[in-house]
C-alpha cells in the first residue's frame, strides 16, 4: 500500500504559527491560511483544531465565512460609527460590529484628500477602509451610510396574547412582538428602547428590548419620551462633571471692573440661568446730544470651558440646551449654568461686554468689547419691568433697579427710531406656556403674554450680536454667522397664489424684503385671517442656520450677524466668545487653529443640534397637549384650518393652540379634490369648500398622548353632505376623470371612501 504523502509544511503547523499569519493577514479565511502553508487534504484538520483553541482563548475573532482576526485587529474594511471627537478636533469612531472580548479599539476618521460636503456626524455610519498604525486604528471613509442601526423607542404592554411593544412614533402603525427572555426585566407600561429582530411572532415583527427608560406612569415622562426618540444626551461624563466642580469664581485681576455700574438681569419668572445683563444711559458728550450708551454684559462662560477639554467636548455634542415644560436639558452642568456663569445679584460674576453709542437716531457711532468683572444690581423679571415701564413699580424693585430700568428704557425708545427705518420681518407668533402640576400632569395651557419688555431686550440682545460679527470681520477674525435666507421663489409665489384667495394683492415684481411681508401682515391685523397670515408669512421664510460664510439675515434685516448673547445654552455663541477673545488680545483661551479649520464642520453640527432641540421640544408640547385633551374627547371647540392636504385638514381649537388631523373622511362621503394654489378641498358634486383660514366647530374624536397625536371630526356635518352620504352603501368609485385633468398638478383628484 502506497504511503499518503504529506506537505513539508503541516510538521510546523502550531498556534503561534497560525496567530502571527492573522496579525499580517487580517481577514484570511481557513483556506488561505492552508493554501499559503501548503496544508492540503488530512494536514488541514491541525489547522481547523488549532483555529478553535485560538477562538476559545480569545486569541481571535471572526468566522470561517467572513475571515480570522487576531484579537484587537480589525478587518481591512468595515462599517464604523462615528462617537466623538478627540482634543484636537479629530472625529473617533466605534467598528459597528465587534464580537471580541474586551472593549473595541478606538478609530481616528482621517478626511480623505477629495473629501467635499460636511463631516459625518455623531452618530453616522460609514464605511471605511481601516489600516493599523503606530498610534492605533486609522479610517478613510468609502461611503456614507446614515443613521446608525434601526432601534425602536416603545411601551412594552403585557398583552392578553402576549408581549407588545406600541412604537411612540406616530407615523409607525405596526406593533413588536416580545418573547418573555427578550423583555430585559421591563414592566407593563415602561418605555423601553427596542432592536428588531428577524422572523414573526403571531403575525408580529420581533424585537427584544436592550435599554429601559422608565415607567410611563412616573411623573414628567413625557419630556422623556422625545428626549430618547431624539437622541438628546442627557447624562455628562464624569470627567466633565469633575471640571465643572473644581472650577472657581474667575480672578478680577487683568479684568476691566464693571462692578460700579448697576448692570441688571431680566428674564422669565421660571429662568435658571441668567447669561446676559443691561444697562444704559444718556451720552455726556457734547459732540452726541440726545445719545445713549448701551452696556450689554454676557457670562464669560469660555473662561470656564476651554477648546478641547472634557467640558468643551460634551458642549460641542449637544450644541444646545433643550427646554422641556418640566425640565432644561442643559449645554452644560448646572455648577456652570446655574451657578458660575449665572449672572447672579450682588455676586461678581467674569464678563464678557460690549459697550455702544448711538446718536438720537439710533444710528450707532461705535462701539468696544471688554472682558471685565461684573456685579448685577437686580435680578428682575420681564413682568416686573413691565411695571416699572409702565410707572407702576413693585416695592421688590429698588431704586437703583428702578433708575436703571429708566435708562434703559429711554434708550430703547432711541433705539426704535433705527428699526423702524430697518423694518425686521414683524411674525406675532403666540408662544404657548405649559404649567405642570406636582403630580406631572398638565394643569394648564395659555398663551404667554408678549411684553414690550420681552421686546426691548430682544433689540438690546440684537445690536450686541451685530457688534460681534462687525469686530470679528473688522479684525479678519473667522466667525460662524447666523444666516438667514431670502425665500425661494416657490415659496414666495405659493404665498401669493393664497393671497389672491383672501383678496390681498401682492405684487411680485416688488423688491423682496421684510417690509413687504410687514405690509400684508399689518393688512390683517384684527381681521379674520390675522392668525392664518402670521402662519403662511412664516411657512414662506427659509430657515435659519449657522453658517462660516455670510449671506447675512434676511429676517432682522441685517447685513452681519452672529450669535454672541447666550453662551450658557449655545455653542455658537461660544465660538464667537473665543473669536473675540482672539481678535482682542483677551487671553490665551481663545479659538484655536484648529476650531478656525473645523469652522465649516462645527457650524453644520450644531445647526443640526439646534433643529434636533426643537423636533424635541414640539413633540413634548404636543404630547403633553394630547395628554390634557385626553379627558375632553367627544368635547366640541371653535376651530380654524391651519393647513390643507390631500388627505385631511390641520384645524388649530383656539383656547390652547391644539393642532391636529380632521381627515378627509370625516368630511362626508363626497369626493373632495385638493386645491394646492388655493389651499383648499373643494367637493365634486356640491362644491363645498374648506380652505386655509376658515373656521369651524369640531368634535375632538381622538387624543394619543404616546404619539402626540389628535383627530377631529366635524361637529356637524353640512345637510347636503349628509344626504350625499346617505345616497351610497357600501364602496364607492370615484367619477371618471378625464387623463389631462389628471395629469395637473393642482387639480389631484382624491377617491374618499365611506
Amino acid at each position: 500500500m502506497k504511503k499518503k504523502k504529506t506537505s513539508p509544511f503541516a510538521p510546523g503547523i502550531n498556534k503561534a504559527r497560525v496567530l502571527d499569519f492573522l496579525q499580517n493577514n487580517p481577514n484570511a479565511t481557513k483556506r488561505d491560511i492552508a493554501r499559503v502553508m501548503g496544508l492540503k487534504g488530512a494536514d488541514k484538520i491541525p489547522l481547523k483544531r488549532i483555529l478553535r483553541e485560538l477562538e476559545d482563548d480569545g486569541a481571535i475573532g471572526g468566522t470561517r465565512r467572513t475571515g480570522y482576526l487576531a484579537a484587537g485587529d480589525l478587518p481591512e474594511v468595515a462599517v464604523i460609527e462615528i462617537s466623538g471627537t478627540d482634543v484636537d478636533g479629530e472625529l473617533l469612531a466605534l467598528p459597528q460590529k465587534w464580537e471580541q472580548d474586551g472593549p473595541p479599539p478606538q478609530i481616528v476618521v482621517v478626511p480623505g484628500k477629495h473629501e467635499v460636503g460636511p463631516a459625518p456626524g455623531m452618530g453616522e455610519r460609514v464605511l471605511a477602509r481601516l489600516s493599523k498604525t503606530a498610534d492605533g486604528w486609522e479610517a478613510r471613509v468609502i461611503k456614507r451610510l446614515g443613521a446608525s442601526a434601526h432601534q425602536v423607542l416603545g411601551v412594552l404592554i403585557e398583552a392578553m396574547n402576549g408581549l407588545r411593544i406600541a412604537p411612540i412614533d406616530r407615523k409607525s402603525r405596526t406593533e413588536f412582538a416580545v418573547d418573555n427572555r427578550d423583555r430585559g426585566g421591563a414592566q407593563h407600561n415602561e418605555l423601553v428602547l427596542a432592536e428588531p429582530l428577524s422572523g414573526r411572532a403571531q403575525g408580529f415583527p420581533r424585537a427584544r428590548v436592550v435599554q429601559r427608560l422608565g415607567s410611563m406612569n412616573a411623573p414628567k415622562s413625557v419630556s422623556l419620551i422625545a428626549i430618547h426618540a431624539h437622541g438628546i444626551p442627557t447624562e455628562f461624563p464624569q470627567d466633565a462633571l469633575d471640571q465643572a466642580e473644581r472650577a472657581a469664581p474667575a480672578d478680577p485681576r487683568g479684568r476691566t471692573d464693571l462692578r460700579s455700574i448697576p448692570l441688571v438681569t431680566i428674564d422669565p419668572e421660571d429662568a435658571r440661568d441668567h447669561d446676559d445683563a443691561i444697562w444704559a444711559a444718556p451720552d455726556d458728550d457734547p459732540k452726541n446730544p440726545g445719545g445713549v450708551v448701551a452696556l450689554v454684559a454676557i457670562a464669560d462662560v469660555a473662561h470656564y470651558v476651554t477648546p478641547g477639554s472634557a467640558l468643551d467636548r460634551e458642549a460641542y455634542k449637544r450644541g444646545n440646551s433643550a427646554y422641556f415644560p418640566d425640565r432644561v436639558v442643559s449645554m452644560l452642568p448646572e455648577r456652570l449654568s446655574a451657578d458660575l456663569c449665572s449672572l447672579k445679584e450682588g455676586v461678581d460674576r467674569a464678563c464678557l461686554a460690549v459697550r455702544m453709542v448711538f446718536d438720537r437716531k439710533g444710528e450707532k457711532k461705535r462701539h468696544q468689547f471688554i472682558r471685565g468683572i461684573m456685579r448685577s444690581a437686580a435680578r428682575l423679571t420681564y413682568a416686573q419691568a413691565q411695571r416699572a415701564f409702565d410707572g407702576k413699580p413693585d416695592a421688590a424693585t429698588s431704586e437703583i433697579a428702578r433708575a436703571t430700568l429708566k435708562g434703559v428704557w429711554d434708550c430703547y425708545q432711541v433705539l426704535l427710531n433705527e428699526k423702524r427705518i430697518r423694518h425686521p420681518l414683524e411674525l406675532d407668533l403666540p408662544e404657548r406656556r405649559i404649567q405642570l402640576g406636582e403630580d406631572g400632569k398638565v394643569k394648564s395651557i395659555a398663551f404667554r403674554e408678549r411684553l414690550e419688555s420681552m421686546k426691548l431686550i430682544e433689540e438690546f440682545m440684537v445690536l450686541a450680536n451685530v457688534a460681534a460679527a462687525e469686530s470679528l470681520e473688522r479684525h479678519r477674525t473667522p466667525q460662524i454667522y447666523r444666516i438667514h435666507d431670502t425665500p425661494s421663489r416657490e415659496r414666495v409665489m405659493s404665498l401669493v397664489d393664497f393671497l389672491k384667495t383672501i383678496g390681498f394683492p401682492f405684487t411680485r415684481d416688488k423688491i423682496l424684503k421684510p417690509y413687504v411681508f410687514n405690509m400684508v401682515l399689518e393688512r390683517g391685523k384684527g381681521g379674520p385671517h390675522e392668525a392664518v397670515l402670521n402662519d403662511v408669512v412664516l411657512r414662506t421664510q427659509a430657515q435659519a442656520v449657522y453658517s462660516p460664510t455670510n449671506i447675512g439675515h434676511f429676517g432682522l434685516n441685517l447685513q452681519r450677524y452672529s450669535h454672541f448673547t447666550s453662551p450658557i445654552r449655545r455653542y455658537a455663541d461660544l465660538m464667537i466668545h473665543r473669536a473675540l477673545i482672539k481678535a482682542h488680545k483677551f487671553g490665551d483661551d481663545g479659538l484655536t487653529a484648529g476650531e478656525e479649520k473645523r469652522m465649516g464642520q462645527i457650524a453644520e453640527h450644531i445647526s443640526n443640534t439646534e433643529r434636533r432641540a426643537m423636533a424635541a421640544e414640539r413633540d413634548s408640547t404636543d404630547r403633553y397637549i394630547a395628554a390634557y385633551m385626553e379627558d375632553r374627547v367627544g368635547a366640541n371647540f371653535d376651530a380654524r384650518i391651519t393647513g390643507v392636504t390631500r388627505f385631511g385638514l390641520f384645524v388649530r381649537i383656539g383656547e390652547s393652540g391644539a393642532e391636529g388631523l380632521l381627515p378627509i373622511r370625516a368630511l362626508g362621503g363626497e369626493f373632495f379634490r385638493h386645491d394646492e394654489a388655493a389651499h383648499a378641498l373643494v367637493g365634486e358634486r356640491t362644491k363645498k369648500t374648506y380652505k386655509m383660514g376658515d373656521t369651524l366647530t369640531v368634535k375632538l374624536a381622538e387624543a394619543a398622548p404616546l404619539t402626540g397625536g389628535l383627530r377631529f371630526d366635524l361637529a356637524e356635518l353640512s345637510e347636503s353632505a349628509k344626504a350625499f352620504k346617505g345616497k351610497f352603501k357600501g364602496k364607492q368609485r370615484g367619477p371618471k376623470t378625464p387623463k389631462s385633468r389628471m395629469k395637473r398638478k393642482k387639480q389631484t383628484p382624491i377617491v374618499v371612501r365611506k
